[in-house]
């Protein structure tokens, strides 16, 4: 159980800004909690993703939390397990749990795309390297087919439009850092139970931090079709 007014910080993934994670939030705040929701760098609606690495993701999240001058809760999407684990790593004593929903744990010096299969592996570099700024453009038919199934037609198309081109480094890049499982820090790994979109099974990356997942209603998108049972897995797990 969590503490009363407890800091979320809301790590959004990848394609994704922080409005992504704006119906769990609110459902923290009601529950007394302070909960911010951050937008990384090359994410916000018409920012430039060109030349951005995932050293700048991380220094953002590092930023973010130094200016709050208490405690956090990390709380990562997907991708967001990067900048995570990245940020937790240089705010000894300012992070008090970290929290992985449908998240990827990073290991050692492996990118994103590195975890992934060489098939899904050889796919993202060609959209990067075919890319005049070296992004990932979001597509509608990932949220169809591996984002968010579940939901009508009208729904996934207003969610694609508001994906913005993912930094190509962000993928590339590998961290040098252990895993948060050596920093001692309470950890959760939350899964929704119709997830498609993670390249290995979410039980693979939970076994990471020591853990078995903590399954929750929904698909990789739970957070804006399920948020109710996301916010009670933060709030509960």
């Amino acid at each position: 159980m969590t503490e009363i007014n407890s800091t979320y910080v809301l790590i959004p993934g990848a394609w994704h800004g922080g409005w992504s994670w704006r119906p769990v939030a609110e459902r923290l705040r009601a529950a007394g909690h302070r909960a911010v929701c951050l937008t990384l760098p090359g994410l916000g609606d018409g920012d430039d993703p060109a030349g951005l690495g995932l050293e700048d993701a991380v220094d953002h999240v590092v930023s973010e939390v130094e200016k709050l001058g208490t405690e956090v809760t990390l709380v990562g999407h997907s991708w967001g397990g990067y900048p995570l684990a990245g940020a937790a790593h240089r705010l000894p004593g300012k992070v008090s749990r970290v929290v992985y929903y449908a998240a990827q744990v990073p290991v050692r010096g492996r990118s994103l795309v590195e975890d992934n299969p060489p098939e899904a592996a050889a796919m993202l570099r060609g959209l990067i390297d075919a890319s005049p700024t070296r992004s990932i453009p979001p597509t509608l038919q990932w949220v169809q087919g591996l984002f968010m199934q579940d939901v009508e037609e009208a729904t996934q198309r207003l969610v694609a439009d508001l994906l913005t081109p993912q930094p190509g480094a962000y993928f590339l890049d590998a961290l040098d850092v252990p895993s948060v499982a050596e920093l001692g820090i309470p950890a959760l790994y939350i899964l929704g139970q119709d997830d498609r979109a993670l390249p290995l099974p979410g039980a693979e990356f939970a076994a990471r931090l020591g853990l078995e997942p903590l399954m929750v209603p929904g698909t990789h998108e739970g957070m804006l079709t399920h948020p109710d049972e996301v916010a009670k897995a933060i709030l509960n797990g």
